[in-house]
């Protein structure tokens, strides 16, 4: 069977498209019904010079909210501005109907911080780069 298929790159169409996605989709929809497609959260601070000082990317997808970047320049560290930013987030994914928020993160990163606000660590992976390890962490949100 497999010798019969011919494998190659997706086209750009098919990329525009979601096609993949959609086929993915289709078939998720017979075991959780349909649900809406995620719901990006974003917001920056901003000094008064206009310099990113702060931001956080984020979307809610099926009652989660998932944190791509939170990020806080180093001289505005230690202020409460992440603490601000994080839960502001969570406030919007909350508006959007998430239940939860899940993210990673270093240990190098801000585990100790993200423990702060709630978070718990249920999953990590040793070595996720030589000598580090990636945490996964959870919070209910609801």
């Amino acid at each position: 069977m497999i010798s019969a298929l011919t494998f190659a790159s997706p086209s750009p169409e098919d990329l525009r498209a979601g096609t993949l996605g959609r086929e993915l989709r289709q078939f998720n929809y017979r075991f959780v019904e349909e649900y809406p497609d995620s719901q990006p959260v974003l917001w920056d601070a901003r000094d008064a010079q206009g310099r990113l000082v702060a931001g956080i990317r984020a979307y809610v997808f099926l009652n989660w909210m998932h944190t791509d970047v939170l990020w806080v320049a180093e001289d505005h560290r230690g202020h409460g501005l992440g603490a601000h930013m994080l839960r502001w987030a969570e406030a919007q994914a909350l508006a959007l109907g998430a239940r939860h928020s899940k993210l990673e993160t270093f240990e190098w990163q801000a585990r100790a911080f993200y423990l702060q606000q709630g978070y718990a660590e249920y999953a990590r992976i040793d070595d996720y780069v030589p000598g580090f390890y990636l945490a996964y962490m959870k919070k209910a949100l609801a």
